[in-house]
């Protein structure tokens, strides 16, 4: 693992103090790599967003979004999330 130093002012060094003390966080390193992976998640989550909707206005294929589509789209998806979760 490597190391990154940054300089915060006071005011944010204290608020990542409280968020670590009240949050159950073991370390400031800790706390930032969630912030730091929550952010990687919402990038990650927003092309998928983009992909998705690039695909629908391409007009490619007829698709009835039934409850059984979205199940197993959630199925598909939560699976992915899974194998990229042991990847990181």
């Amino acid at each position: 693992m490597t190391t990154m130093t940054i300089s915060l002012p006071e005011s944010l060094k204290d608020f990542i103090e409280q968020q670590v003390k009240t949050k159950g966080y073991g370390n400031t390193s800790e706390y930032l790599r969630g912030l730091v992976r929550n952010a990687q998640e919402a990038e990650s989550n927003k092309r998928l967003e983009a992909l998705l909707l690039e695909g629908l206005e391409s007009g490619g294929a007829d698709i009835e979004a039934d409850q059984k589509f979205w199940s197993d789209l959630k199925t598909e998806a939560t699976a992915l999330l899974a194998k990229r979760k042991k990847r990181a």
